[in-house]
């Protein structure tokens, strides 16, 4: 049963380069890349998972391991779409910032001034949003202090005692991680355009840069090769149809596309380089021990500052490291845990999805081993496993 669970698809035309050139410049032979893959997620309980790497602007190598689904066990392979959770808003941030290149969309107009009316007469945040329109800040959160996540909003009002939108910062000031934010300039956006989230990203990204198993929403043509999500048992908890439109999170995705996006960015095919530029410049610094600290824990991070963490245009920035500047973006939900970074000077990214509560286990092993990648907070995101424990006794 294990062996089958493990089964792995690799593509062809990449093992014919016979080898990855990881960070420091050595050479990993693309076997022992696979068998060490596969034995990791194994020891891990990684139900499925896809891994792709780039390295100087190319793809080479993708593979593809485990189940995409139960009863009757299907394998997971490279063409196997899966729920990207939080990745969603780092591409998100990036059809934004498009959208600020060709269309002139103001980054700097707050929100409460581009909606044609308050926030709490539409219908999604009749009730969410009352406690932030009754905040005079609220005035003062722009499209650039929300996609920095420096608003100083929680992450979802779904975890707010009373389930309402609140300002906890000064806009602007520090970083905290909402989801909320970016929901709020899809709201903008879609009553600005006429048109719903998934179409206008369809349009201006997916269809252009062949992202054929990817959507904002779940499409039909997914249906025949998607995920499930397990839990940390391997049970099954859930079929991936991402249902409405979110930027915090809904996008179904696979790792060759998630490719496909990165080198388009290499290639300056969705951002001029100036643009970009800015998108990937430090909006604000990090320098907690936790991208999501527990009540009154001010404590700073050694890791944080060893590797300059910091947050741009909805991508994690690394700003000094060994290997030069690195942007990521983590994803994580019920039977949806994945992680991708990329360094810019060698234009050299991994991405790894997985359709399990565990994937996270997995993250160090393979990006240390696999990439060389020696240099991602890992304390900080939480990929250690006591801290993946801790977490697990808060839910």
């Amino acid at each position: 049963m294990r062996f089958l669970a493990f089964l792995m698809v690799v593509l062809p035309v990449f093992a014919e380069t016979g080898v990855i050139r990881r960070l420091d410049g050595t050479q990993l032979p693309v076997g022992e890349a696979e068998a060490f893959a596969r034995k990791t997620l194994e020891a891990a309980h990684v139900t499925g998972a896809q891994i792709v790497v780039v390295d100087r602007g190319q793809l080479v190598w993708s593979a593809a391991f485990g189940l995409r689904r139960k009863n009757p066990e299907l394998p997971m392979t490279p063409e196997t779409t899966l729920w990207a959770g939080s990745v969603t808003k780092a591409v998100f941030a990036t059809y934004v910032m498009q959208l600020a290149e060709r269309e002139g969309f103001p980054l700097d107009v707050p929100i409460a001034e581009q909606l044609g009316k308050p926030l709490d007469s539409y219908e999604a945040y009749r009730e969410s949003g009352t406690a932030l329109v009754a905040d005079p800040r609220w005035k003062r959160v722009t499209p650039r202090i929300l996609l920095s996540h420096t608003s100083g909003l929680g992450n979802l009002s779904m975890f707010e005692p009373d389930k309402k939108m609140h300002l906890h910062s000064e806009p602007g000031s520090e970083y905290r991680y909402s989801g909320d934010g970016l929901n709020l300039i899809q709201l903008v956006l879609e009553q600005k355009k006429g048109k719903l989230l998934d179409q206008l990203m369809q349009e201006a990204l997916f269809s252009p840069l062949g992202m054929k198993r990817t959507g904002i929403i779940y499409r039909a043509e997914f249906g025949e090769n998607v995920a499930d999500r397990f839990g940390a048992a391997e049970q099954f908890l859930a079929q991936t149809r991402r249902f409405p439109a979110r930027a915090a999170g809904s996008m179904t995705t696979s790792a060759e596309d998630l490719a496909k996006f990165v080198l388009a960015l290499f290639e300056g095919r969705i951002l001029q380089t100036d643009v970009q530029k800015k998108m990937l410049l430090p909006a604000v610094k990090i320098r907690t021990v936790h991208q999501f600290p527990m009540p009154n824990d001010a404590a700073e991070g050694a890791e944080a500052s060893r590797v300059g963490l910091a947050y741009g245009m909805g991508w994690g920035l690394l700003t000094k490291t060994k290997y030069g500047r690195a942007f990521f973006k983590e994803g994580h939900g019920d039977g949806a845990q994945n992680y991708m970074i990329c360094f810019e000077k060698r234009q050299t990214c991994m991405i790894v999805l997985t359709n399990s509560d565990n994937g996270e286990l997995a993250f160090r092993p393979l990006f240390e081993k696999i990439l060389g990648n020696t240099v991602t907070p890992w304390e900080w995101e939480s990929y250690t496993p006591e801290a993946i424990a801790t977490l697990r006794n808060l839910q």
